[in-house]
């Protein structure tokens, strides 16, 4: 039963508790006589939750309490939640550094063959320093309740309707009580270690979105290609292309003959030789009649619905599918789609054969590639 003038028994119980002891505390269903209003205003957090486990019909359990307060055992148990937070705060700092600093102070984080170990490594250090700040949070917050917080288990009988104002006061003082109980405001070390961790995995979380936000107006990024007049056509291994090295009916993906050009995830291109049978039946749109080089046509291979690679090729149809969406493109009618939730043509590269006999551009796309966006003209 509570004392509202003096001790209660959830004193006397933290008096007499030692770490690891299990202690029950119950509380009565209903107090003899209710606060009066002066008196419930007057009422801490901890008294607040006491009237409130009482007037809840609840019976309260205290399993364990936490070590002794200024004991070595509690110093210990902080100093490792501490540690754990802090660990989460140097692996979250080195994300971000890894992610900002490749390009700037350190080495380039694409890969390349011939390039520094660095451009290999760069995704598992964002995996590893990622997995390790949000390990060690975890860590150190089990630790903190295992150690430091006392643990509870609180029986309520089930009771229907509104809650009264009284049981919204109590129910806040149950809330600060708890908060109190935690140890945060006595344990500075590991509050402001936790502090730490959390505003550097903040700053983790936020650090990716500066690569996903670009400015479509900034240098046409989004409206043009690298594909200019008389760059030529690569295959990925970087070999040029003549008209002879593909058979009738065959693809090969191609990509413009710049630095990087094999990595730039708009430049893709498709170039298709057509049957014999096809080229009879090629309908160019208007203004792109002279694109192909005899029987040679070159489009883009972004697909205009969500921007997936479409590459597979049915030569008996002249047809293209993107594998996502199952969207289809005609080849021999400016690879428009016949099938499939796309709704605008793949741009048409225009192609011919330079001095020494390889496939060149004779310009970029006429219009931007892949998928719509707010301030694209076509």
């Amino acid at each position: 039963m509570t004392n509202f003038a003096g001790g209660t028994d959830a004193d006397r119980v933290a008096g007499q508790a030692v770490a690891g002891q299990s202690v029950p505390v119950q509380s009565a269903a209903t107090p003899s006589d209710q606060p009066s209003v002066e008196r419930l205003a007057s009422m801490g957090p901890a008294e607040l939750d006491r009237l409130g486990t009482q007037l809840d019909h609840t019976e309260v359990v205290v399993l364990s309490v936490g070590p002794p307060p200024g004991s070595i055992a509690e110093k210990r148990a902080e100093r490792q939640v501490a540690i754990c937070f802090t660990l989460a705060t140097v692996f979250a700092l080195a994300f971000v550094v890894v992610f900002w600093g490749a390009g700037w102070f350190l080495p380039d984080w694409e890969y390349r063959i011939d390039g520094s170990a660095f451009g290999s490594l760069f995704t598992p250090l964002l995996g590893l320093t990622m997995g390790g700040a949000l390990a060690f949070l975890g860590i150190g917050i089990v630790l903190w309740a295992k150690k430091l917080m006392p643990h509870e288990v609180a029986i309520q009988e089930r009771h229907g309707g509104a809650s009264p104002p009284l049981d919204a006061r109590t129910a806040g003082g149950t809330i600060l009580a708890g908060f109190q109980r935690t140890g945060a405001v006595r344990h500075k070390m590991a509050r402001r270690s936790l502090f730490g961790a959390g505003g550097a995995l903040g700053l983790l979380a936020l650090m990716p979105l500066g690569g996903l936000i670009k400015n479509p107006s900034r240098g046409d990024e989004l409206m043009k290609t690298s594909w200019s007049k008389g760059v030529r056509l690569l295959r990925d291994d970087g070999t040029p292309v003549r008209p002879s090295d593909m058979q009738p009916g065959s693809l090969e993906t191609v990509f413009p003959a710049v630095e990087g050009g094999n990595r730039q995830a708009d430049a893709a291109t498709m170039l298709i030789r057509l049957r014999r049978e096809q080229v009879e039946a090629v309908e160019a749109p208007s203004g792109q009649e002279d694109f192909a080089w005899e029987d040679y046509l070159a489009f883009s291979k972004i697909c205009t619905h969500a921007g997936c690679p479409v590459s597979l090729y049915e030569q008996e149809t002249g047809r293209i599918l993107c594998p996502c969406h199952q969207s289809q493109f005609d080849v021999t009618r400016g690879a428009t789609p016949t099938f499939g939730p796309a709704a605008r043509a793949l741009p048409q590269l225009p192609i011919e054969i330079d001095d020494e006999g390889f496939f060149v551009a004779r310009s970029d796309y006429p219009e931007p590639v892949g998928p719509s966006f707010w301030n694209r003209e076509t």
